[in-house]
């Protein structure tokens, strides 16, 4: 009988007769008392687990439970070796649903009274119930140790238990241990079930001489099965003599498990994994000829013996039977399209590499995307090698988009479906509307990461290569253009420097691109007319304003720089502030006084200060102004485009009565003769007959306004 240990009280001799008193007291029914006196008693003496123990019961009465358990927990860890009590403290937590804190319970009786079984028993049901598989095993292994002899069938049944878990969990070296300590054990207690399960045991880790218990297994010459033994067991023993290269005597024993075809596929396979095709060939022709066993799987090994013994024609057929029946079987759909394009069948081979998810099972499943990738990385392979130019950038296309799916919601770049031709192919789109942004960027890692599994970092980036060089071939450049915009929003491409910069040399078409490089090396060479006059054509074209800060910002640096000087200028001017204008085209006009583009800006700053609502010297602005376009007259001489600028300009400040005379003057003269544009680009009759009929109209003289516009402005 196992001895009691028990806890001296730490209870002080003064405070015994006060606690006496409390217990009185709470026996009576007065609780607020006896509370009050446990109080007391913890501030003089907090170690004592006696007024935690009466507070526990009191609480416990009253029906406040968490507080009473919490009491509880702190005598009984000021009073550990009460097993009974940790026991007790280990319900109540359960019955307040925290199983943690009841494994923590048990595991304190289990320290004090480990040889108690009952108390392993609930900690391990505690620890299967929060997925905690190692520590159930640690404590299943436990009781057996505990375990005596005369209850052997328990020992057996809880082996057997354990060594399913530890093989589902695929753990074989502790399944085999705790199998073979139960064969050593209780050897008379062992049942065919049993036999059966370290046969699977042993067979599934290779040991096929502990299987069938023979040790020169190479010299038998015959083998006597009998018919008590178990099918199963009949089976189990036929795959370990095949493993052991024992074949002579399995042609009579093969019979021995006819009738149960799902025993064939065991002895089948251990045929195929030996290499003796043409032994696994019958057995498997029988399941696939089944009605209830032509699964699947039997017709996935039925075509891998028939390709193995080369006959590709019936090893297809097979495959088209596993596709059928499994369709989201990749490794089946790979072998078929193989297999068909080399019995030339290239249409048929593409067909078996169709998709085989939608867009929804792919976002929301990772495994799938992860299949969907090789399956369209070898159908694009094979588009690639039969020509099919169209087909195989639509595969390219679903493979980049399935990694740059974040990217390119961020590049608001979109993946379409259009018709070409009668046929379906996929189109790079700007989006319309913006896609509801992913939230889940550790998820998206994840999900990325994953499919940088099924392919390298460097294979994707030769990947996107291949994608945006075949796209500039067949001449799609605005789809090139959104390709490099997504995959400059990929971190893996941008934080490379090498990658990056390729990039940007692929996507010089788009100016936003373009406009970047530009002002890079604009930086390094601000006296560069070429690179200013292709950064002018790129801001003309850009209907963004962020080059004028850049100007700016560059002008503060190079003060002297005429190029800076009237491209702020013109920004200035665009933007409404005709001061600032006004001083930078002076500065361009100081160091370049005789040419006329500069004196017609300055003349026209003028006008445009001169026609604001508040202003001073209205009439000085015009006068300097007329300067300044006589001054561009002088510089161009007499022409159209000359004399239509001075009658615009009178036009603007309401002198229309000499506005005319310019609008007719420049009428009756020639457009210029430009050297590679058309005469119809550089005539200005239908804008200065037009502005004439303006001004007709408005003097009511609306003959002469229609005569005008008849004449000139109608096509």
């Amino acid at each position: 009988k196992k001895s009691e240990r028990r806890n001296r009280s730490k209870l002080p001799r003064a405070l015994r007769g006060l606690m006496g008193e409390a217990n009185i007291r709470y026996a009576r029914g007065e609780k607020s008392d006896a509370i009050l006196m446990c109080m007391e008693i913890i501030r003089q003496a907090p170690m004592a687990y006696e007024p935690f123990s009466t507070l526990t019961m009191i609480y416990e009465d009253d029906g406040d439970m968490e507080k009473a358990l919490q009491f509880g927990l702190i005598a009984a860890h000021l009073n550990p070796s009460d097993c009974d009590e940790w026991v007790r403290l280990a319900e109540m937590s359960l019955e307040q649903d925290n199983i943690r804190q009841a494994i923590v319970c048990y595991s304190k009786a289990i320290k004090y009274d480990p040889t108690n079984v009952r108390y392993l028993w609930e900690r391990c049901n505690l620890h299967m119930r929060q997925g905690e598989h190692k520590q159930c095993m640690d404590g299943y292994r436990k009781i057996l140790s505990l375990l005596p002899m005369e209850e052997g069938e328990h020992f057996m049944q809880l082996s057997k238990d354990m060594a399913k878990s530890y093989f589902e969990s695929n753990d074989l070296p502790a399944a085999l241990g705790v199998i073979e300590e139960a064969l050593t054990r209780h050897p008379d207690l062992v049942s065919d079930d049993v036999i059966n399960m370290a046969a699977e045991l042993y067979i599934s880790n290779h040991e096929y001489n502990k299987a069938i218990q023979v040790r020169r297994a190479p010299e038998m010459e015959t083998v006597h099965v009998p018919d008590s033994v178990p099918v199963d067991l009949k089976a189990k023993l036929i795959v370990s003599l095949i493993h052991l290269h024992v074949f002579s005597p399995l042609e009579v024993n093969s019979t021995l498990i006819t009738g149960n075809w799902d025993l064939y596929l065991d002895v089948s396979e251990a045929y195929l994994e030996e290499g003796k095709y043409l032994s696994a060939l019958p057995l498997l022709t029988s399941l696939v000829i089944s009605e209830k066993y032509n699964l699947a799987v039997v017709w996935l090994r039925h075509a891998e013996c028939l390709k193995a013994l080369g006959h590709m024609e019936a090893a297809a057929d097979s495959y088209s039977r596993v596709v059928e029946k499994a369709p989201q079987h990749l490794e089946a759909r790979l072998s078929l399209a193989t297999l068909l394009q080399q019995l030339g069948q290239p249409k048929e081979a593409l067909k078996a590499l169709e998709p085989m998810y939608d867009s929804e099972t792919l976002a929301q499943d990772s495994a799938a995307a992860q299949k969907e990738l090789k399956l369209l990385l070898h159908r694009s392979t094979l588009l690639k090698t039969q020509g099919q130019t169209e087909g195989y950038l639509d595969s390219m296309i679903s493979m980049i988009s399935m990694l740059l799916k974040v990217a390119m919601q961020r590049a608001r770049v979109a993946v379409r479906c259009v018709n070409v031709s009668g046929e379906t192919h996929l189109r790079l789109v700007t989006a319309q509307s913006a896609e509801p942004e992913i939230t889940d960027h550790e998820a998206a890692y994840l999900d990325n990461t994953g499919k940088t599994n099924v392919l390298s970092k460097d294979d994707w980036w030769q990947m996107l290569r291949t994608c945006l060089f075949t796209l500039c071939e067949v001449h799609r450049y605005e789809e090139t253009d959104l390709l490099v915009e997504s995959a400059m929003e990929f971190y893996q491409f941008y934080d490379n420097m090498e990658r990056r910069k390729e990039l940007e040399f692929i996507g010089l078409s788009r100016p936003s691109w373009t406009r970047t490089t530009t002002r890079i090396m604009l930086m390094d060479n601000v006296n560069l007319p070429q690179l200013w006059n292709i950064f002018n054509q790129l801001t003309t074209k850009s209907l963004h304003q962020r080059h004028h800060r850049f100007c700016l910002r560059l002008l503060l640096k190079n003060p002297d720089n005429h190029a800076l000087s009237v491209l702020c200028g013109h920004n200035a001017m665009v933007s409404g502030s005709f001061k600032h204008a006004l001083g930078q085209y002076v500065r361009a006009f100081q160091t370049h006084p005789k040419t006329p583009l500069y004196s017609l800006c300055l003349g026209l700053t003028y006008f445009h200060m001169a026609s604001q609502k508040y202003v001073a010297k209205r009439h000085a602005l015009i006068l300097q102004g007329f300067a300044f376009l006589w001054r561009y007259v002088e510089l161009r001489g007499e022409c159209q485009e000359t004399m239509y600028n001075i009658g615009r300009a009178l036009h603007q400040v309401g002198l229309t009565h000499l506005a005319i005379h310019y609008y007719h003057k420049a009428l009756g003269l020639p457009p210029e003769k430009l050297e590679g544009i058309d005469d119809d680009q550089v005539d200005l009759r239908r804008e200065i007959s037009f502005n004439l009929s303006l001004i007709y109209q408005a003097s009511g003289n609306m003959e002469m306004a229609h005569q005008l516009r008849s004449t000139y402005c109608i096509v």
